[in-house]
């Protein structure tokens, strides 16, 4: 071999071997989520039977038990406790399990024929029955499913180029159009529908929405608004603000959380180069000032750091995107983000982030909403859901499964 050659693979060698490789035994976490599904079905059932329209919210700082909450339109998390179950039955296999996050799902069906009071459908029947139709193939839930994309897109409005958010903040408190960057995780309903018999046109209306938050809601540095504001009459950006952050210049972890998810959806539904790149820098901005635990602060930006409440959920929802942008990239590259993610599930898989005896969810630490004051340093279930997800698709590329069949 000439010295050219000898050179050229020592590089490769060492580029191979410059990210050390991390590990995490999938399977504790995973029996452990599935015993803290038990407890809380447990909870629920309490002395009597069931009712399977109450879903569990959160467990306050300070408490033990889960404040539920009715399944209603308004009430936006009802769909990831029925999306818990089914990736328990992932998980377990238990047809137990199975027969509960059927009854749990069936009780947001009315969500498919109800005006839409908001952008928050995608996280209410994509967790669900989306799960429930990716588990079982059951017809019903694909047209609940493609009903609820149709009523999901009434909101999308052709001249701004997006999905209104929050249609009751225009009506009764006067602001302009609303896109949030949380409703770039909706957007995934709206392609599957479209693959699945609803037309072309709910495909075309999640590109727009995608493309016009990308070009208006975020800063130079790829950290995002919160709130991206519109002329309702032209359609024209007016500005971006936060709402649940800490200041409109500030990182609100999981609002970048929502992003660095959405975008990476829309690579894997489109193929789109440009989204699997704006996933990567918008990830990466995140990825660089988190702490040495790879859990982030409520706010990057948050003046009480390092005594600032962090947010397990962000790093729960980030864990989960950057395993599968990691099956999207070269080898170097998916192993940096697949390494970060094995970090954040780590320290999320501790005892100083798992409730273990001390409730029967999944996880401590998430924060809600500072700025109103609600759920700081709780429990809250959208935090569990993508913690599951986040072990499962750990354990998919384990076993050299795919994580998504088209």
């Amino acid at each position: 071999m000439n010295k050219f050659l000898i050179g050229f693979s020592l590089l490769v060698m060492c580029a191979c071997n410059s990210v050390k490789v991390e590990t995490l035994d999938v399977s504790k976490p995973l029996e452990y989520c599935s015993a803290q599904t038990q407890r809380t079905l447990t909870e629920l059932k309490g002395d009597s039977t069931i009712d399977y329209t109450i879903m569990p919210r959160n467990i306050l700082n300070g408490s033990n038990i889960w404040n539920c909450k009715k399944a209603t339109k308004e009430e936006w998390t009802s769909g990831f406790w029925p999306g818990v179950l089914w990736y328990d039955y992932e998980n377990t296999h238990d047809p137990n399990i199975k027969q509960y996050a059927e009854k749990f799902t069936q009780s947001l069906a009315f969500l498919s024929h109800t005006h839409a009071y908001d952008h928050d459908l995608g996280f209410l029947v994509f967790t669900s029955f989306g799960n429930g139709y990716r588990l079982t193939g059951n017809s019903a839930y694909k047209k609940i499913l493609i009903d609820s994309a149709d009523t999901l897109a009434t909101l999308f409005n052709p001249k701004v180029g997006t999905i209104l958010s929050w249609p009751r903040e225009m009506e009764f408190n006067n602001w302009p159009y609303n896109t949030i960057i949380d409703n770039m995780i909706n957007l995934e309903l709206l392609f599957w529908a479209s693959k699945h018999g609803g037309g072309k046109r709910l495909y075309d209306i999640a590109v727009s929405h995608a493309d016009h938050t990308m070009k208006n809601q975020f800063k130079p540095d790829y950290s995002c608004y919160h709130v991206a504001l519109y002329d309702t009459l032209t359609g024209k950006f007016i500005k971006g603000i936060t709402h649940q952050g800490y200041s409109d210049k500030s990182m609100w972890a999981r609002g970048q959380a929502w992003a660095i998810y959405g975008f990476t959806v829309c690579y894997r539904e489109t193929h789109d180069i440009k989204y699997l790149n704006f996933a990567q820098k918008v990830a990466n901005v995140y990825l660089k000032r988190l702490p040495q635990d790879f859990v982030p602060y409520w706010d990057f930006d948050a003046p009480q750091i390092p005594n600032a409440p962090k947010d397990a959920s962000a790093a729960c929802v980030v864990a989960s995107a950057l395993l599968e942008m990691s099956t999207y990239l070269d080898s170097n590259k998916a192993l940096v983000y697949k390494n970060d993610a094995l970090k954040m599930l780590e320290s999320l898989s501790s005892p100083a982030y798992q409730s273990g005896k001390s409730n029967p969810s999944f996880l401590l630490h998430s924060t809600g909403h500072w700025p109103n004051g609600s759920e700081i340093n709780a429990s809250i279930i959208y935090a569990d859901y993508y913690y599951y997800e986040a072990l499962l698709r750990l354990e998919k590329l384990n076993r050299g499964e795919k994580l998504f069949i088209n």
